[in-house]
């Protein structure tokens, strides 16, 4: 939602953010060379300023006090009424901005609001937005504007009006891509553009489905010869045309972003397009309409907006804490190598505890997955809960971030899959068996990699998993079986496999296509090696135990007896045995199921990056139980040293023990979380 409070000095901005996925039965299309030099928006650690010329200074000095690397600034122009209009006062200040952030070797970019604009005063006013332009602005089915007022959302004032945009209204688009030119021309490092999306997030907007406005509704028919405004069973999954309504919405925002991108790089190459994204992976993303999947092909960096359950970092649960590093993992899958920068929120005033620790620990969630950290005052974008906090939190991840931020390439991994097609058309199931899966690798120490159809022709590990996956391509049937023919043994659940993307039944089942055999009556133990099936998904019934029991258990401490555990020791023996995954693996972590741990290449030795969330409980208690006797084995290794980079301390090297070719080690006690590796 909209982040900024006003200041005394120049006008500070707004915010909301959106996500979603889709894709096609044409082969994906790879659009991140990992071998190319990383760029400056791999190392962003940000916070945000207002802009004007009269506090540029200000802003530098914060910048290099606090040790930011990306120096986030607002003067947002197209997202208000007067400086769309007549901008040359704010490309001034961006100009300025760009000029003295080159000048101590940083970075700067610029938010820009995306489908939204402000009108200050309108209510006192001749000309407002809508009042100049009330064909330029989304409605809802029965004609109602996307028009708000102050007290509608707490960025919009008393007497200004607020007004939600069609992306299809062709003069307002060809002003502001006019408008991204003029700002990509200051020499400004980069364009955030924020609430790319369709207005279905304000209350009595969140069933609407939006827009209906004649440009849209106009657009749609020419695509496809349905009437939206007559022809749709709005929500209906079921319904053919509403399936196509979900595609369309998704194509025209990643299209507008797309247009952006290309604005600014023909006046800017250097200049970065960054897509503010709320609010993250489910139902939710489908429809705001706004896909971090698609999305990410046509930026070069998405600002997630991602809570992960529970709210603030204050108010997390052991079990929230999880499903954000699901939701960071998804992320970095998705962008292949871009930056995914994390705009969260730690602290607010009505919580009891204190900032501090809830900084750290939000801090320690994005470091450990590998994202960003924007640390952010309350629930706007500027300033800091702790300033001090965050000066100890960024000189951290300054002084460690080749180690935080460099390529994790995996060694061994079970792929998880994501299938966008099943989240647009099948939310709800989709999600349950997905995170759930996720969450069994996760605290089951299981070396993960997600994968994409973008990703699949790719994947190089062992096995991997297909939890509900019911819409799958001819595409991905075909890279399916080119793994089987490398030998990768495949986990499929529930429906997998039921329809094509034209929701057309499939004649024959996915183990039918692929294997030659049906839902598992084919016995051989040749067989049972190569797949394994599950009518009932296990990642969907892991779901359900942890809902039970995950944040009972992490507060006492006690999980050998839990019903979740049992479920998980057995999943992951099974998995292992049945697939012999044993004799290639190349780390073994033994830990609790409170810890979350990641394996990968960092610079070609084998990293481990850990996460302790046992024992925080939302609002009351901020500081996790350390975890004991924490245990990693890197197999294969004859001599070498193993190191270990505690948290927000410094990297020290552990005693290790080597024998019958494996170098192990005991961790000293897990306060919040480290990082091990092993060097030859």
């Amino acid at each position: 939602m909209k982040k900024f409070s006003i200041l005394k000095k120049g006008l500070l901005g707004i915010l909301i953010l959106v996500s979603g996925c889709a894709d096609s039965n044409s082969e994906p299309e790879k659009t991140v060379d990992q071998k190319k030099p990383r760029d400056w928006t791999n190392y962003i650690r940000t916070a945000g300023h207002g802009l004007s010329k009269e506090n540029i200074e200000a802003t530098i000095k914060d910048a290099k006090e606090t040790n930011l690397f990306g120096i986030e600034v607002d003067n947002d122009i197209p997202g208000r009424y007067e400086s769309f209009l007549n901008p040359s006062e704010k490309l001034e200040a961006l100009a300025l901005i760009a000029k003295r952030a080159h000048a101590i070797d940083n970075y700067a970019f610029v938010y820009i609001a995306g489908l939204e604009c402000i009108t200050a005063n309108a209510d006192s006013e001749s000309h407002s937005f809508y009042k100049d332009h009330p064909d330029w602005v989304q409605r809802d089915i029965n004609d109602r504007p996307a028009m708000f007022g102050g007290g509608d959302a707490f960025w919009i004032s008393e007497g200004d009006e607020d007004v939600w945009i069609s992306p299809y209204a062709t003069a307002w688009r060809e002003r502001y891509m006019e408008n991204v030119r003029q700002i990509a021309g200051t020499g400004i490092d980069g364009i955030f553009v924020d609430i790319p999306y369709w207005m279905t997030h304000f209350d009595g907007w969140e069933d609407t489905w939006a827009s209906f406005d004649q440009y849209t509704v106009a657009a749609f028919k020419t695509k496809t010869g349905i009437n939206a405004k007559t022809d749709i069973r709005l929500g209906d999954y079921n319904d053919e045309n509403f399936r196509k309504w979900i595609d369309f919405r998704i194509e025209t925002l990643t299209d507008f972003m797309a247009d952006v991108d290309k604005n600014a790089k023909s006046v800017n190459p250097n200049c970065k397009t960054i897509a503010e994204i709320y609010p993250g992976l489910g139902e939710e993303a489908v429809r705001v309409g706004a896909d971090v999947y698609e999305m990410y092909q046509v930026v070069d960096v998405i600002a997630h907006e991602y809570s992960g359950g529970g709210g603030n970092a204050a108010s997390k649960n052991p079990q929230n804490w999880f499903d954000r590093m699901v939701g960071m993992y998804t992320f970095r899958a998705f962008a292949e190598g871009k930056a995914s920068l994390m705009l969260s929120y730690s602290w607010g005033r009505d919580n009891k505890v204190e900032p501090m620790e809830p900084m750290k620990n939000l801090a320690l969630s994005n470091v450990m997955a590998g994202t960003n950290p924007w640390d952010a005052r309350g629930h706007v974008m500027s300033g800091s809960n702790d300033i001090e906090t965050r000066k100890v939190i960024y000189d951290w991840i300054a002084a460690n971030e080749t180690i935080l931020y460099e390529p994790r390439t995996p060694i061994s991994p079970v792929g998880v899959y994501f299938s966008p097609k099943t989240r647009n058309y099948n939310p709800d199931d989709f999600m349950a068996s997905y995170q759930g899966m996720m969450n069994l690798l996760l605290q089951g120490h299981i070396e993960f990699q997600v994968v994409t159809p973008r990703t699949l022709k790719e994947f190089k590990g062992e096995a991997l998993i297909l939890p509900d996956v019911q819409y799958i391509s001819a595409y991905e049937i075909a890279q399916l079986k080119d793994l089987i023919d490398n030998e990768v043994k495949l986990m499929i659940t529930g429906e997998t496999g039921k329809f094509d993307y034209n929701v057309k039944e499939n004649e024959l089942n996915i183990m039918d296509r692929l294997y030659g055999t049906t839902n598992g009556n084919n016995e051989s133990q040749a067989a049972i090696k190569m797949y394994m099936y599950y009518e009932q998904c296990p990642g969907k019934t892991y779901s359900n135990y942890l809902n039970n029991e995950f944040n009972t258990s992490a507060w006492s401490g006690e999980y050998k007896n839990m019903d979740y555990f049992s479920f998980l020791q057995k999943f992951k023996t099974d998995l292992i045995a049945n697939f012999e995954l044993e004799q290639n693996r190349t780390v073994n972590i033994e830990a609790s199921p409170f810890v979350s741990s990641q394996t990968a290449l960092v610079n070609g030795k084998p990293y481990v990056f850990l996460a302790n969330f046992s024992g925080l409980k939302s609002d009351e208690v901020v500081q996790q139980t350390p975890q004991e006797n924490i245990k990693i084995q890197f197999y294969g290794q004859q001599k070498g040293k193993v190191f270990f980079l505690p948290f927000l301390g410094k990297e020290q090297e552990l005693s290790t023990v080597f024998k019958d070719g494996e170098a192990m080690c005991i961790l000293p006690n897990l306060t919040k979380g480290g990082v091990v590796w092993f060097e030859e």
